[in-house]
């Protein structure tokens, strides 16, 4: 159950089906959240990312992105549109604020992840 105090946002998502060498999945598009692009095995698992990766891209913001309407985007014939709802409360308190650090590292080390 959410208390009042719980800042729930909630974004339309593009999910994509797909089929290719890597076997069938979905992926996940915002074009309310610039750059955002997850997947899943099932439209589940898509959700449940798009959820985690959403929280993730806007948990620096100070101010979160206006939620676009999807009823103006150009769709594929395998692709639909979604909604998913994010507790940024409850994501902050169980990940905290991201922190962006840039380290220098092998470069095998870097072709390797």
């Amino acid at each position: 159950m959410y208390s009042m105090k719980e800042k729930i946002l909630v974004y339309p998502i593009i999910v994509t089906e797909c089929n290719d060498e890597t076997g069938h999945y979905y992926g996940v598009e915002s074009p309310n959240i610039k750059g955002m692009v997850t997947d899943g095995k099932t439209i589940q698992e898509a959700i449940i990312h798009a959820e985690d990766a959403i929280a993730t891209m806007i948990s620096d913001d100070a101010k979160y992105p206006e939620v676009q309407n999807p009823s103006n985007w150009k769709l594929e014939e395998n692709q639909s549109i979604m909604w998913v709802s994010v507790n940024m409360t409850k994501w902050l308190n169980d990940y905290g604020k991201t922190v962006r650090k840039n380290i220098t590292i092998p470069e095998g080390l870097n072709n390797w992840a």
